[in-house]
């Protein structure tokens, strides 16, 4: 999406040994995984995952963190059965391969998760957040959804929807400063089209020397220089869905 041959070179970074305090359901035509706090809460959170698909296990370890802060937390498998993105695949067939997993369009799944919070687990407050393919999804719901409160684009790839910016609930940005997927003037660019367009509170934040995935795909035990900048922006994006959820 960035760069011409290769054009989302993700690393799948640290991959976690992760198993999960959530299980597996099936959410009308698509499987996802939930888990809940110990206490009932009607607020909830819609995991969007990156490339490598609901079961990576960062990406469970992150829905748990929300669960220990008192949301519900809900990643559906929004590749509907498709195969995710493997580090072994081909780079070249990527472009391929994401047309058939559009980031923008993921509505009829979006309102079949959004029944299921609501009737199944009495959700009346929920908030999205996304990484990377994610990310971009986040940023699609926040300019068309009603129904969501607010969200938190972590890495969106930004080319996906450049030129839509009339944001319908607060959204936080998290980018960070040496991603070599979505350079900054990209994000520069953001910052001034959303300051032309947006209504709603926003905010977008640039974590100093941090690369593509550093929120989830970094594990900070083994990046200990990176480890302020990971607690940061988890830390930051706990605190916008408690503002507005």
């Amino acid at each position: 999406m960035a760069n011409e041959s290769r054009p989302c070179p993700c690393d799948i970074g640290d991959r976690f040994d992760y198993g999960g305090r959530g299980q597996e359901v099936q959410v009308g035509h698509i499987k996802a995984y939930v888990c809940k706090p110990s206490a009932s809460t009607d607020k909830a959170v819609i995991v969007i995952h990156d490339i490598f698909g609901w079961q990576l296990p960062n990406t469970r370890y992150i829905a748990d963190m929300l669960t220990t802060n008192g949301y519900i937390a809900i990643c559906p498998d929004f590749f509907v059965g498709q195969e995710a993105w493997k580090p072994s695949n081909d780079w070249a067939s990527f472009n391929d391969w994401v047309k058939t997993r559009d980031a923008g369009k993921i509505d009829k799944e979006v309102d079949v998760v959004l029944k299921y919070l609501k009737d199944q687990c009495g959700a009346e407050k929920i908030g999205v957040i996304g990484f990377c393919w994610g990310g971009a999804a986040v940023q699609h719901l926040m300019l068309k959804n009603p129904h969501l409160k607010t969200g938190v684009s972590l890495y969106g790839v930004i080319s996906r929807f450049e030129d839509k910016h009339s944001l319908l609930h607060p959204t936080f940005f998290i980018f960070g400063e040496k991603d070599n997927i979505i350079p900054l003037e990209q994000v520069t660019l953001l910052e001034q089209k959303l300051k032309q367009n947006c209504k709603v509170d926003y905010e977008v934040k640039i974590y100093p020397g941090q690369t593509h995935g550093f929120v989830h795909r970094k594990r900070e035990d083994i990046n200990p220089q990176d480890k302020p900048f990971i607690e940061e922006g988890r830390k930051d994006m706990i605190n916008w869905l408690n503002k507005y959820i």
